[in-house]
């Protein structure tokens, strides 16, 4: 039997990261004390062009974004989290906001034993229980194709028998030892309760039973409720998303993304979690200029300044806010498309790869662009916060900015500039040629996808432009809103009709944000949903599965350094997840380094001066 405590301890940096404060057994962000209001309404501005589009707890690929998740989990509390220890001050993967409690690990690390908070109900009275848990496990089972948090070998693959203890013990047999600390961090925080007993249809009007407990009956069920999960208009009168269990509940959801939430008022987990505040509003903006403008006219009572006018944060802090930079355990790139119709026997060069990285100039991004808010990317596991993921090798910045280095590893490789565009002029197969597919005359062409509504990313893209320029590469960049360069980034093969996209850049705010554990299975393993490249390397694959079986930290290192060099994106400067500006009187608010949010320990405070 193993204990987690390690794997808390393990990640003691990131909760130093977040510079809490403790008071009244609560965890803090910024100014604490005052006298407690309850109720109020607290505006929340969502990030640019960010607009929630999913509440189904099984999102497919494309609707993964951390709002979607973060929202989720206040109407469905989560299996197990990153959350932070309020009494030793460290993050972990259970507490008041979990339904599981301490997992145990026997036989060798092929056994977890997953006991469940008891006394939690859905708002319709109903216990929540170990089938809830064996819901989501047959859905995920038989639909793994459609889960976006699905990859090859890892849940629910790597479950070899699901089994139900009692009402509120699950057992889950693996096919294999795995690194516990792993398991639980990347595998178990994947796990959901949902309302079997409300949910369980396969088609709208019919009985509810155990149909989920065949393949052709979880099918249909889950068909079901992707249906309704894509009617995102209707979900704040549809009777399927009113039985929840967190403490909040869904008040309303527009088209245009803006979502309303009010106080569950059946709710029945921990009395620690029982919100302060009557409403919560997240915001949507399609432009950081714009939310930017309604901040300052004192229209949210959260929200962001572009990093751009940092300089001017006094004139927030004389308004009465505070602000204070929200940083993220998090990686930025830009995807390659490595079976892109166009560009793919390109992309497949890594000379290609390592040229272009040669010409991210990530210092003067983060200096001019994002005024100094942004770290560098140099691998697949964050540089800050430190933490024992990251070994020295991969503090040092393989492919600095060099035009010059760029333009050498080009010409080495029979690439010479005509009219301003590099062109291939020794094709073949040879060390010193082009590569395979890459015929004579072609050109070092590429077309990018990225988000729109950013002023930093739209800098970013054509400072971009501008340095591969140097090198001879052309690269069109072409703007659209954040769900559209998701739903445009998918996986597919060179055959497919919208397999034609070569890049991608959807990290404004991060591109990816990692559980506890940095691994790279969803990201970079062959077939990962999450792998919109269509990455595939079979030491990669090797390495990122010896990170799950082996709790030897030399496993990650070898990952993070060899991912590092051998490029699958582009790495790119990494920035604040958010500039956040917050009303001084409303308290309680962690960012946490993992993007969740718990607006149920939010409360205002009296002002000075107001009636006692």
């Amino acid at each position: 039997m193993r204990s987690l405590k390690a794997a808390a301890a393990a990640v003691l940096v990131l909760a130093a990261l977040a510079g809490c404060t403790r008071e009244g057994g609560r965890v803090d962000m910024g100014p604490t004390g005052g006298v407690p209001v309850e109720g109020g309404t607290a505006t929340m501005a969502l990030p640019p062009n960010a607009t929630p589009n999913w509440i189904f707890p099984i999102g497919p690929p494309g609707y993964g974004a951390s709002y979607n998740a973060g929202i989720q989990y206040l109407l469905f509390m989560p299996v197990y989290d990153a959350v932070l220890d309020q009494d030793k001050g460290e993050l972990t993967t259970h507490g008041p906001s979990t339904l599981g409690l301490e997992p145990t690990y026997t036989d060798g690390n092929k056994t977890v034993t997953i006991p469940l908070r008891k006394g939690v109900k859905w708002s319709d009275g109903k216990p929540v229980t170990s089938r809830d848990l064996e819901f989501w496990f047959n859905l995920v089972k038989a639909n793994k194709a459609q889960w976006g948090s699905y990859s090859v070998g890892t849940m629910p693959d790597n479950v070899k028998r699901f089994e139900t203890v009692d009402d509120h013990t699950v057992r889950l047999r693996l096919n294999r030892a795995y690194n516990p600390d792993w398991f639980t961090a990347n595998q178990l925080t994947r796990m959901r309760a949902l309302p079997q007993h409300a949910w369980g249809a396969r088609t709208d009007g019919g009985p509810i039973g155990d149909w989920d407990r065949t393949k052709k009956g979880a099918r249909e069920v889950f068909a079901r409720l992707t249906r309704h999960g894509k009617s995102l208009g209707k979900y704040g009168s549809d009777p399927l998303w009113k039985t929840v269990n967190g403490p909040w509940k869904l008040a309303e959801w527009r088209d245009s993304g803006q979502v309303t939430i009010v106080r569950n008022e059946k709710f029945t987990g921990p009395e620690s979690e029982r919100p302060h505040l009557d409403k919560v509003v997240f915001k949507p903006f399609t432009t950081a200029d714009s939310e930017y403008n309604v901040l300052r006219s004192g229209g949210v009572d959260y929200g962001y300044i572009p990093p751009s006018v940092l300089a001017q944060k006094g004139k927030f802090e004389d308004k009465g806010y505070r602000v204070d930079p929200w940083e993220g355990w998090a990686a930025t790139y830009i995807v390659y498309n490595f079976n892109s119709t166009h560009a793919g026997p390109l992309l497949r060069q890594l000379y290609v790869r390592q040229a272009m990285q040669h010409l991210v100039d990530q210092k003067a991004m983060s200096d001019v662009i994002w005024q100094g808010s942004a770290t560098p990317t140099l691998g697949p596991v964050p540089v800050t916060p430190k933490s024992q993921y990251l070994s020295k090798a991969m503090e040092r910045d393989r492919y600095p900015f060099s035009v010059a280095k760029a333009k050498s590893l080009l010409k080495a490789h029979g690439w010479e500039t005509k009219d301003g565009t590099a062109r291939c002029v020794r094709p073949g197969t040879g060390a010193d040629e082009c590569g395979k597919d890459i015929e004579r005359d072609d050109p070092l062409e590429l077309t990018l996808l990225s988000q729109s509504g950013s002023t930093e990313t739209t800098n970013m893209m054509q400072e971009l432009k501008s340095s591969l320029s140097k090198a001879g590469i052309d690269l069109k960049v072409r703007q659209q809103p954040l769900n559209s360069v998701l739903g445009n980034s998918i996986p597919c093969t060179a055959k497919d009709p919208g397999c034609d996209w070569d890049m991608s850049f959807f990290g404004t705010a991060g591109s990816w944000y990692y559980p506890l554990n940095p691994s790279g299975e969803q990201l970079f393993s062959t077939g990962a949903s999450a792998n919109f490249g269509n990455y595939s390397d079979k030491k990669a694959d090797r390495i990122i599965r010896a990170v799950q079986y082996s709790p030897d930290m030399k496993a990650v290192h070898e990952y993070g350094e060899y991912l590092a060099e051998q490029l699958p994106v582009m790495w790119m400067p990494n920035p604040a997840y958010q500039v956040s500006v917050i009303r001084n009187d409303l308290r309680g608010i962690e960012q946490n380094p993992t993007v969740t949010f718990a607006p149920q320990d939010w409360y205002y405070v009296k002002k000075k001066g107001a009636d006692k």
